[in-house]
């Protein structure tokens, strides 16, 4: 399995796919398809290698990827998957930063990364911080991926740090 199909902070899933990874969670976000942990436990796990290596970039790609997943998820439990609104623009995809990350930054008290280093970040990257950042999520891997993403403030010296 190609390991840039995955980040760092995926690393303790991978080998087995026990978990959705990101790059899976982005399809399925671009194509607006919800997907459950518990369909994605059913599938085989050459079917699960099959969702994160698809292509899922052209409009045929995606339409092609919508209706393999609608397929293999009502072949196992008789019913499609539900459907998710596609926004457009797509989040992400935004030139400035959004409020959620934003927000998360503050809460785990990381200085705010600037626009441009933003800008440079690869679609991917920028959807697993939004997705990393949301209220609700498992949070734990949002410093991680600052980390990887090298947007961590990690060797800033804080007031209470420094040698008096």
């Amino acid at each position: 399995m190609p390991d840039d199909c995955f980040f760092q902070f995926e690393q303790d899933f991978v080998d087995t796919l026990r978990c959705i990874p990101m790059v899976v969670r982005y399809k399925l976000d671009i194509c607006g398809v919800k997907l459950k942990l518990q369909h994605w436990h059913r599938f085989t796990h050459a079917q699960r290698l099959w969702l994160v290596q698809a292509p899922c970039d052209t409009a045929p790609e995606k339409a092609c990827y919508r209706e393999q997943l609608r397929a293999w998820v009502t072949e196992l439990t008789g019913a499609p998957p539900a459907d998710l609104p596609v926004p457009d623009p797509l989040p992400w995809e935004s030139d400035g930063i959004p409020t959620a990350i934003l927000r998360q930054l503050q809460t785990v008290g990381q200085a705010p990364f600037d626009e441009e280093q933003w800008r440079r970040l690869s679609p991917l990257q920028r959807f697993a911080l939004l997705k990393l950042s949301q209220p609700g999520h498992e949070n734990r891997n949002f410093l991680p991926a600052l980390r990887e993403f090298g947007l961590s403030q990690e060797n800033c010296i804080h007031e209470h740090d420094a040698p008096q």
